[in-house]
This record gives C-alpha cells, sequence and structure tokens, in this order.
C-alpha cells in the first residue's frame, strides 16, 4: 500500500475519533437526549416523547459521564433545583437505571399526600380541575380529572388522578434530608417515585440533569419498518415544546 493511502485512512480514523470526543463531550457537558418510556408523568409528557436534558443545569456529578467513567463524589459547579423542576436522575436503589421525574420536595421540607392532595410543610398545595380525560390500553378503559396544581413559589402544572383513594393518596409525613430531593410523578396515581422504597429520596449527587425541550414525538402507531406510516405518528403540536 502505498504513503498517500495510508495517510488517508490514518486522517479518516482520526477524524471520526476526534468527532466521537466531541459528541461525548457535547453530551456530557451541555445537552442529552433523553426518551420517555413510560407514562409516569402524564399528561405533561407521553410515551414516544424525546427531549433534551440541560447537564449544567445543576453541575455534575459522576453521573454526568457516561458509564461513570470520571468517577468522584459530590457535585461540581452545582446548582439546586428549583421546586417544580422535572429532572432526570439516577434511581437511588439502582444507579443503572434513569428515572425522570418532577422536584416536590427540598430539603428539609415534610411532604405528605392526604386524600390525593399534596401537602407541603403542612400546607396543602392548591390544585385545580381543568378537565377530564381518558385513556385505554386495549382492554382496561380509565377515567382521569386533569388538575393544575401551584406550588408554593408559584410554578405551576398539570397532574391527572384516577382518585383520590388509590394507593399513594394517603401517606405518612416524609422529612427530606439535607442533600435530597423529594419527587413525584404527575401522574399521581400510577408512578415509582419518593413515595416507594424503589425510589426514596434522590441524592443531589444523582441529578443528571432539568429536563428542558422536546425534539420529537411520535404515538407508537408505527413500526420501524413501515416507512409510510411515519408521517401519521409523529404529534407534530408537540415539536419544540418547552417543559414545564
Amino acid at each position: 500500500m502505498n504513503e498517500p493511502a495510508k495517510e488517508s485512512k490514518f486522517e479518516l480514523v482520526k477524524t471520526i475519533i476526534f468527532a466521537g470526543l466531541i459528541a461525548l463531550a457535547f453530551r456530557s457537558l451541555f445537552f442529552e437526549p433523553f426518551n420517555i418510556p413510560s407514562g409516569s408523568m402524564r399528561p405533561t409528557l407521553l410515551v414516544g416523547d424525546y427531549l433534551f436534558v440541560s447537564k449544567f443545569s445543576y453541575g455534575y456529578s459522576r453521573y454526568s459521564f457516561p458509564l461513570g467513567i470520571i468517577p468522584f463524589d459530590g457535585r461540581i459547579m452545582g446548582a439546586a433545583p428549583e421546586r417544580g423542576d422535572v429532572a432526570v436522575f439516577r434511581q437511588p436503589t439502582d444507579d443503572k437505571v434513569d428515572f425522570i421525574k418532577r422536584v416536590i420536595g427540598l430539603p428539609g421540607d415534610r411532604i405528605q399526600v392526604r386524600a390525593g392532595v399534596l401537602h407541603i410543610n403542612d400546607k396543602p398545595v392548591e390544585r385545580r380541575l381543568i378537565g377530564r380525560a381518558r385513556s385505554s390500553d386495549g382492554f382496561t378503559v380509565l377515567d382521569f380529572q386533569i388538575y393544575e396544581e401551584t406550588l408554593p413559589n408559584g410554578k405551576t402544572h398539570v397532574i391527572q388522578e384516577r382518585s383520590d383513594n388509590d394507593s399513594f393518596d394517603n401517606t405518612v409525613v416524609y422529612t427530606v434530608p439535607e442533600g435530597h430531593y423529594f419527587m413525584m410523578g404527575d401522574n399521581r396515581d400510577n408512578s415509582r417515585d419518593s413515595r416507594t422504597t424503589a425510589v426514596g429520596m434522590v441524592p443531589a449527587a444523582n441529578l443528571i440533569g432539568r429536563a428542558d425541550r422536546l425534539f420529537f414525538s411520535h404515538n407508537g402507531t408505527s413500526k420501524f419498518w413501515e416507512i409510510w406510516k411515519w408521517p401519521f405518528a409523529i404529534r407534530y403540536s408537540r415539536l419544540g415544546d418547552g417543559i414545564n
């Protein structure tokens, strides 16, 4: 093989490695794509939504980097999340699993749910009925009430409830330890979150970033190979939406 051909192959490999390192740095330091695999954040986020997670919003921990390739304790350049943020984090009981929930409780807060109504520091959080919805999994039809909830800092978001007497509609009082956060899904009767032992309180070090904006969404009615169905499966009205 002549020298120009060798140099050409070397340049190609070098370019690929360089591009990979740039992509890795961008994903680790700035924005990481994330897709919604379950309905625990309905009606805010739907299965089939794809969004960007802002990695720099809360600073960086070892979970900010793929496979934890830069291991260290705590956070650097850290900033505290605000109540009401939608955040991606590593599950405390299994740090290989990413979860996405809403930040409800800050360090020192007392959190409780009574008859379906969220209480923060012994005060009920205002919620206002704004509509109803129905969904089906093909076998069971479920009816939901849609509420607008207003947190103590004035931030509003929507939640859905099947009833006010479901599994996690009456809880003990949870006190959020220092350096931890209390997370809840917006689909209040169908969410594994800080009300469960599977998640519990989320250490600040487990935060990956804040969910910022949808860049794609599909309703799951087309398979990957069914190209002719793709245009009808895209939820065009959700593309580019910010996440409240």
